[in-house]
């Protein structure tokens, strides 16, 4: 019977320390956090408007997943800060047309660094690089050509803003 016991105790103990949670029941972000800043994210990189993208994604994720007051600027009054840096950004050509010799595919690659900060300076959350790539197909018709590396940086975006949020919330 003590044996019986022993091992009991001893799996409820492995198994209470072994990193599974409920959802939401592991977020890097303290209780006393109400309202999140999230301003333009800074760019390093040359391309129109990827930073606008990629910070309106993370604003609607926030908004969507978390019940937190999102501000969509810097506000120091704010109870923390997620900043962002869109790192690099290249397009590279994948497939190409034999008979026009044109780029018929491309892969549009990011990678963003994101920070969230408590009000006193405390970094509650950060990944240095977090990479995401999207294909797309270019326009062999030029009469009626339309550019594809923007559509294909919302679409990255969106999946940027998701993993971010849910390694923010939930990682261990």
């Amino acid at each position: 019977m003590k044996l019986r016991a022993t091992i009991l105790i001893t799996l409820s103990v492995l198994l209470t320390g072994c990193g599974y949670h409920t959802a939401g029941s592991a977020t890097h972000i303290p209780t006393n956090v109400r309202t999140l800043s999230v301003p333009i994210f800074a760019t390093r990189v040359q391309s129109y408007r990827t930073e606008v993208a990629f910070t309106q994604a993370v604003i609607r994720e926030l908004n969507t997943r978390t019940k937190y007051r999102v501000i969509n600027k810097d506000d120091a009054e704010a109870d923390a800060t997620l900043s962002g840096t869109i790192l690099t950004q290249t397009v590279t050509p994948l497939t190409y047309d034999a008979t026009s010799g044109q780029s018929s595919s491309y892969l549009v690659s990011v990678t963003a660094g994101v920070l969230l900060t408590a009000q006193d300076g405390r970094v509650l959350y950060r990944n240095d690089a977090v990479t995401f790539r999207e294909q797309y197909q270019s326009t062999q018709d030029l009469s009626g050509f339309i550019q594809e590396d923007s559509p294909a940086v919302n679409r990255m975006s969106r999946d940027f803003a998701k993993a971010v949020v849910s390694d923010m919330l939930e990682s261990f």
